[in-house]
């Protein structure tokens, strides 16, 4: 018997239709289209404006655009994990609604929270799952409503972020493709750089917590930078080294779509040229958990089986790594 390996089988993605655009954006903050394009490549971004929806509504989207691609029943699914920096509430659990929500009825699900590496670590859980023989369809989902916890009076941050869904698929496989290896990394030197204050255990909601503004994304922005250019560019060409791969020999790179910047140095530093380096930052923004889901459905049918693929991320914590995948079909 084969060695079983885990695939990415289908893919599946939503964001939402207001499109909230640089132009946009200067009206609200002291800011230009230029200022942002030339600093993070992000020309607009999607927004979920309905208040009574949450990050779950993102995944229930994407969840079922993949579904109806891969025409799946979803009582087949054996579990969902939904990879969410922003829960729909604290305690219970995003993914289980999620997966009750499509009729994913046969399986166990849960939330897994590592901030923008959220999706590249469930990569990691997800292919963990399938490899160990016991589950044979794993729906692995990145959504996050950033809307929800970013200041719009903050031009430091409220540039950066958009809303998204993302999905795919793990199976097994016996052909050698799927997930070949990966470099999972964590510094909690991170934590004072990029963070919300209040909410948590620590600093529990109040009337107080509210009026300052603690309940917002906080980021340093500089440090943060400095951190993810030089961590997502060692551990993708980490990766590479660590399988004898050299740059003709990756077909893409699938980075986290936090500023074009970062993705710009890692590419340089594993060699790439440009045609390689798949991004849509300009389009969505930082999705946090949904941007690797959002590319690889973006480009679904740009890739072929057998392809090499290299994801990356680095996200708050600090979190960060990559993952070195071929992939399995044609679409």
């Amino acid at each position: 018997m084969n060695k079983i390996s885990a695939a990415i089988t289908a893919v599946g993605a939503y964001v939402p239709e207001y499109v909230l655009t640089n132009q946009i954006l200067a009206t609200m903050v002291d800011t230009n289209d230029e200022w942002i394009t030339t600093r993070t490549g992000i020309k607009e971004r999607r927004i979920l404006k309905d208040p009574d929806k949450g990050s779950s509504f993102l995944a229930v989207k994407a969840a079922q655009d993949l579904l109806e691609k891969r025409n799946l029943d979803p009582k087949e699914i054996d579990m969902v994990i939904v990879a969410t920096a922003t829960p729909d509430m604290p305690v219970a659990s995003t993914a289980v609604y999620t997966a009750t929500q499509i009729g994913a009825t046969n399986a166990f699900a849960y939330d897994l929270v590592a901030a923008c590496s959220s999706f590249l670590y469930g990569m990691s859980t997800a292919a963990k799952y399938i490899e160990s023989g016991r589950y044979k369809k794993v729906l692995l989902i990145g959504a996050d409503k950033m809307s929800s916890i970013i200041d719009y009076t903050d031009r430091t941050t409220c540039i950066i972020f958009g809303d998204g869904g993302g999905a795919v698929l793990f199976e097994p496989n016996e052909e050698g493709l799927g997930v070949q290896d990966e470099y999972l990394r964590s510094d909690g030197i991170g934590r004072e750089f990029l963070k919300i204050d209040a909410g948590g255990s620590i600093l529990p909601p109040s009337a107080e917590t509210v009026a300052n503004k603690q309940h917002y994304v906080y980021q340093d922005g500089k440090t943060v930078f400095k951190f993810a250019v030089s961590n997502m560019a060692d551990v993708s060409e980490k990766i590479m080294m660590r399988n004898d791969l050299s740059h003709d020999d990756i077909s893409y790179l699938i980075a986290h779509q936090a500023n074009k910047r970062i993705i710009d140095a890692t590419a340089r530093r594993m060699g790439l040229e440009e045609e390689k380096v798949l991004m849509n930052i300009q389009r969505y923004g930082n999705t946090t958990s949904a941007t690797l889901p959002l590319l690889m459905s973006d480009y679904e049918n740009q890739l072929k089986k057998g392809d090499n693929i290299v994801f990356a991320a680095f996200g708050g914590g600090f979190t960060w790594g990559s993952i070195l995948l071929k992939w399995a079909y044609n679409s």
